[in-house]
């Protein structure tokens, strides 16, 4: 145990009989040192931050009276570091700055050992060195700068904002963490509460027109406020928002705008605009027309981007008819603040001139219909359009039909007074209306122009005669009954008359008396056809044709006569036509007419096959020369006996210059077939040829061919001929030898005369060797 150090005679002893004693002299260490005393096993130690070690206290044993060699040993926190002990004399030191809000207190142990041995002496004994606080912190604003807002025209006294400093020192010793508030900029505008940082108006009519923003400086001081203390300022920026205090209001009170007489429907004509100092939704505002002439010849809109009002035309402007208009126009406040009762508003007055535009024609309807008859002659007026220029002036107009909607010119136009005439003859069952534009242009301002649509309707005449609906065709069986009905007749007309059609049906004055057909008139524009007796056989005849007038009731009326085919057929018990053909009739009753189709094709089938045998027999057996086994042209024959030069005729036969049909003396072209053909010349037979005259007469025959131009054709001659300038082509005669001539230059000729001069290099080597 130890005795700690303390400011009286008196000392308390715990622990063991070996006491740490705290030194007596501790009253002169506190009198020097004035930083630190003990009490109840505590050093207390104020913070401090001086570059010297300082004493904090001294350690002593009953055991050191001398004679032991002892020695202190410290441990603990910040023991070695912090704190250093003598280990002779036991003084314990603080060796760095100590500072309580790093570390508040620390605990070590002290033991005496033998200085020889390191053997303890006594058991260790634990103390505690607390850090004394000292105002050495100043207030500090952690979330500073601050920004604020109010409304403007708010009450004094009204709440901004609340501010908070924080000291670190400590708040229980002393008044070092004890702060308080004051303004050192913002006033007369605003005060803080001296304990609770609150900040409040503190000046009345605060208004955000006149200055919006404020910059306030807040500082908090220590120690109460006192002297000494230390001290902390922030910023506070505080914005006064908008409130709905101010009407819009109108730069001028009357305002003017010229818009021309053309200007086109909800297209702008001028714009006014009421200026609100306030902003945001309040300074939004919406126009109105109250009052003025003609109201709705106007409107008037609101540009949410520009909060102006826009006047657009609702009605077409005539400055022939009114010139100028006086509007009073109303700009109001979208929010209001209920308590005013009403939202603020403003009022202008709007004149608006119009001014005069040189406008096109105007036509006198923007539609004409008209009507034509189809047999309207050429030149017929068939009506009139008008059009007018509105201007003051009163330009002329003239008149033309736009032709894209008149393709095929059946209408003119006089340019002058508007009169359309027939140009073309119409036909009201090509096109019954005719949908033309006429145009109306200024004479002095050719770019002013109006169109209109005229439609023409084309009257019906009765100039088409009725005819069958449909080209009919009856069938009458052989066992039907007298009267029995053979075919409903109807017909069409392309007329259309007013009154509706009817059709009149009778038969031919020739065929009156008719023994086999008549008619019955059915009453709704149709006619049946009956049979007059049952003896009807298709051998006796097998169609009758019955022709039939039918006419309309038109002014003059129309007719045409129309044929109707009527096939006696064979039916059944029950009345279904089966056949209508006499060949039907003889046709054996054990043989359908399917198996009879089969039969033939069969028989023409076995015919093709036979004429189609035989052909290709005939001309496998036909010869294609006169000698096919020693034609040369077909045959390659090899030989190695020398012949016996030009003179030897004997070695050949001239028979293979024949071609069969050249025996004859006329040869057949194959490649096409002569409008005119030669005629054939006798000549002597095979062993008569003379063959100098054979070649020139059927060169004389080609050239002089009118019927073909000149084709390409092989012509193979093995003789030789006399007298030639080019003299003979045997190399078995010539004058030089193959070892004269030079084959090299073949080489050179390209590849498709490279393998000719390696033979000819071959033959030479085979010569040499």
């Amino acid at each position: 145990g130890f005795l700690p150090l303390n400011t009286g005679s008196k000392s308390l002893q715990t622990g063991s009989t070996a006491l740490l004693r705290g030194l007596v002299e501790g009253q002169r260490i506190l009198s020097r040192a004035k930083r630190g005393w003990v009490w109840n096993q505590m050093f207390v130690l104020e913070e401090f931050s001086g570059p010297d070690p300082i004493l904090v206290g001294r350690l002593h044993t009953d055991l050191d009276v001398g004679s032991t060699p002892i020695k202190y040993v410290l441990a603990g926190e910040g023991a070695g570091t912090i704190f250093a002990i003598n280990e002779i004399t036991g003084d314990i030191h603080a060796m760095k700055r100590l500072d309580r809000e790093e570390k508040a207190e620390y605990t070590l142990t002290a033991q005496v050992t033998n200085r020889d041995t390191d053997q303890p002496l006594e058991p260790p004994s634990e103390f505690i060195i607390k850090v004394q606080d000292i105002n050495d912190n100043p207030p500090q604003f952690v979330e500073g700068p601050y920004r604020a807002s109010v409304p403007e025209m708010s009450q004094v006294g009204t709440s901004v904002t609340r501010v908070t400093a924080t000291d670190a020192d400590d708040p229980v010793y002393g008044n070092s963490a004890k702060l308080v508030y004051s303004i050192l900029e913002g006033q007369p505008y605003f005060s803080i509460d001296p304990n609770t940082a609150i900040i409040k108006i503190a000046l009345h009519g605060m208004d955000r027109e006149m200055r919006e923003e404020y910059l306030v400086v807040i500082q908090a001081k220590d120690m109460g406020g006192h002297m000494g203390g230390l001290s902390g300022t922030t910023t506070v920026t505080v914005t006064l928002t908008d409130v709905n205090d101010n009407p819009p209001k109108f730069s001028k009170s009357k305002q003017n705008f010229v818009i021309p007489e053309e200007l086109g429907i909800g297209q702008p004509g001028g714009k006014v605009k009421a200026n609100d100092r306030d902003i945001g939704e309040n300074a939004k505002s919406t126009y109105n027309i109250i009052d003025g002439d003609e109201k709705d010849v106007f409107e008037i809109t609101t540009d949410a981007q520009t909060q102006e009002g826009i006047l657009r035309l609702k009605k077409p402007l005539n400055f022939e008819t009114k010139k100028s208009y006086t509007l009073k126009v109303e700009a109001a406040n979208i929010r209001f603040d209920p308590n005013s009762g009403s939202p603020f508003k403003d009022t202008a007055t709007v004149k608006i001139a119009v001014e005069d535009s040189d406008e096109p024609p105007v036509f006198s309807k923007p539609t004409f219909v008209l009507q034509v008859d189809e047999n309207a002659p050429i030149n017929t007026v068939i009506g009139t359009v008008t059009a007018r220029d509105p201007d003051v002036t009163g330009s002329l107009v003239r008149y033309f039909i736009d032709r894209h909607t008149d393709l095929e010119r059946q209408f003119n136009i006089n340019v002058d007074d508007g009169k359309i005439t027939l140009a073309k003859p119409l036909d009201r069952e090509t096109d019954m209306w005719h949908n033309i534009t006429v145009t109306a242009t200024e004479i002095r301002n050719h770019s002013q122009i109006s169109r209109a649509i005229v439609a023409i309707r084309v009257l019906d005449i009765n100039d088409n005669a009725p005819e069958f609906a449909t080209e009919y065709e009856a069938f009458l069986c052989e066992n039907g009954k007298p009267g029995q009905v053979i075919q409903t007749v109807s017909a069409v007309d392309k007329d259309d008359p007013i009154q509706g059609h009817y059709f009149e049906y009778r038969l031919i004055p020739e065929m009156l008396n008719n023994p086999n057909f008549t008619i019955k008139n059915n009453g709704d524009n149709s006619i049946s056809v009956l049979a007059k007796h049952d003896t009807f056989r298709r051998q006796k005849q097998e169609m009758y044709f019955l022709p039939i007038i039918v006419t309309d009731n038109g002014n003059p009326p129309m007719s045409s006569t129309n044929t109707l085919t009527i096939r006696v057929c064979g039916c059944s018990r029950e009345g279904i036509v089966q056949s209508c053909n006499v060949e039907a009739y003889v046709l054996p009753i054990g043989l359908s007419m399917g198996a009879l189709i089969a039969i033939l094709a069969c028989i023409i089938l076995l015919l093709v096959i036979v004429v189609l045998f035989v052909t290709l027999r005939r001309h496998k057996n036909k010869p294609l020369i006169i000698k096919d086994d020693e034609d040369v042209r077909e045959n390659i024959i090899r030989y190695d006996d020398e012949g016996g030069g030009e003179e030897d005729t004997e070695a050949f036969d001239i028979a293979t210059l024949q071609n069969p049909d050249g025996i004859n003396g006329y040869l057949p072209r194959k490649d096409i077939k002569p409008d005119l053909q030669f005629m054939p010349r006798q000549s002597g037979g095979p062993n008569g040829v003379d063959v100098d005259e054979f070649i020139n007469v059927r060169l004389h025959e080609a050239d002089n061919d009118p019927t073909a131009p000149p084709y390409d054709s092989i012509q193979i001659y093995g003789y030789e001929g006399r007298g030639s300038i080019a003299g003979s082509l045997s190399s078995l005669e010539t004058a030089s030898s193959d070892s004269d001539q030079n084959y090299d230059y073949l080489r050179e000729w390209g590849p498709r005369f490279r393998r000719l001069g390696e033979l000819y290099s071959v033959g030479e080597s085979d010569k040499e060797t």
